[in-house]
C-alpha cells in the first residue's frame, strides 16, 4: 500500500491520534521514530503486535511520514515487503489500518 493525503494540523499532533488510534486497537502499534525523524518531519513505525503470555512478536508493517504543509500535515503511508508466509494476512492488517486511518483524520 502507498497511500498519500493532507489533513489539518500540525505532525506533532496528527502523530498522537494516530498512537492512539493504533493503541485502541490492540494488534497494531504505531509510533515516532525520533532517529528517523528531523525538525521537518515525523517518521513513523506501524507494527503488527503478537503476545503469547511474556513474549511480544512485533512486526514491521510499514511507515508513516508525517510532513508540514502551511496549515495542514502531508501523510505519506507506505506498506513494507513482507516475507511470503507473512504477506497475505499481515498485508490485508496494514492495508485495513492504513484506510482506517485516513478516514478517522477527515484527509482532504
Amino acid at each position: 500500500m502507498n497511500l498519500q493525503f493532507e489533513v489539518h494540523g500540525s505532525p506533532r499532533s496528527i502523530s498522537e491520534q494516530v498512537e492512539q488510534y493504533a493503541r485502541a486497537l490492540g494488534h497494531v502499534t504505531a509510533l515516532v521514530v525520533p532517529w528517523e525523524s528531523s525538525p521537518a518531519k515525523l517518521s513513523m513505525a506501524v507494527t503488527a503486535v503478537k503476545s503469547d503470555g511474556w513474549a511480544i512478536e512485533h512486526t514491521n508493517l510499514g511507515t508513516i511520514t508525517l510532513t508540514p504543509a502551511g496549515d495542514a500535515t502531508r501523510v505519506a503511508i507506505v506498506g513494507d515487503d513482507l516475507d511470503h508466509d507473512q504477506k497475505a494476512k499481515l498485508a490485508a492488517l496494514f492495508d485495513q489500518f492504513a484506510r482506517d486511518v485516513q478516514q478517522r483524520l477527515g484527509a482532504q
